[in-house]
């Protein structure tokens, strides 16, 4: 049995990444690339405003998740947060920023080259 960590013959490797897809996923935003993070960006492309509550459910995470991943994106400007009261109840609601919009695209552009680049190969 192979010691913790080693590779055995029945494991496979994948080789590194060269040329094109090596630059492609170098290019990633490792902001957006984080799964909660990219969630609440693609929840957004897709709606004009979602709130807290709304994308807590969504992204089926905690407050306290949210919160953090929230406040990345809104410190990159990628997304805006606004907070009202209905009645005594607090609302904080999240919006995409044209940055956020286009900081998706590019993500998404880079992904699919990467898709592309691994098919081919």
């Amino acid at each position: 049995m192979a010691k913790s960590g080693a590779v055995r013959k029945t494991d496979t490797v994948a080789p590194p990444l060269r040329g094109e897809r090596a630059l492609r996923a170098a290019e990633l935003d490792r902001l957006i690339h984080e799964r909660v993070r990219l969630g609440i960006v693609s929840a957004l492309a897709v709606n004009d405003a979602l709130t807290f509550n709304e994308l807590k459910a969504l992204l089926k995470t905690t407050d306290g998740n949210l919160s953090v991943h929230a406040r990345k994106l809104e410190e990159a400007q990628y997304i805006t947060c606004s907070k009202s009261f209905a009645g005594r109840i607090p609302k904080t609601e999240y919006r995409l920023t044209a940055l956020g919009r286009r900081a998706l695209e590019r993500y998404l552009d880079h992904m699919e080259a990467l898709i592309r680049a691994t098919r081919q190969g």
